[in-house]
């Protein structure tokens, strides 16, 4: 499990140097100039999403939880982490509208994504059946 965690880790921080990558070169052809301090503390968030998402996924692979109970724990702690590490680097400011925004753009985009897997796992059970009945 622990070597499990680490190499999905490592696809978190692989997807985040990606991430980082193409708006650093979109700020360079743009020749948007950014402080190094808000770019190491914008990569260090980013950084830090990219290992927590890649090693939440485990909780997806927890067999005894139903999925309900898988999603709404997944969110909850994504949540938790995603909101002080915004409001930390200024993704979000620190008021009452900008923090509620985030929020509900956060389960906007947690529904999306969670709706985008429901469709591909629904869609991979139906071929799945499909073959076995043939």
């Amino acid at each position: 499990m622990i070597v499990e965690m680490i190499r999905r880790s490592m696809f978190g921080l692989g997807f985040s140097a990606i991430f980082t990558f193409a708006i650093l070169t979109i700020m360079m052809m743009q020749d948007i100039q950014a402080p190094i301090p808000i770019v190491w503390k914008n990569m260090l968030g980013g950084m830090i999403m990219g290992v927590y998402f890649g090693s939440a996924s485990l909780i997806f692979d927890l067999e005894k939880w139903s999925p309900l109970k898988k999603t709404v724990i997944h969110f909850i702690i994504s949540i938790i982490v995603w909101l002080p590490i915004a409001m930390w680097i200024g993704w979000l400011p620190m008021e009452l509208i900008p923090i509620l925004t985030g929020i509900i753009s956060f389960l906007v985009m947690y529904l999306l994504f969670w709706y985008g897997s429901y469709l591909y796992f629904k869609r991979i059970e139906n071929e799945m059946n499909h073959s076995v009945k043939k």
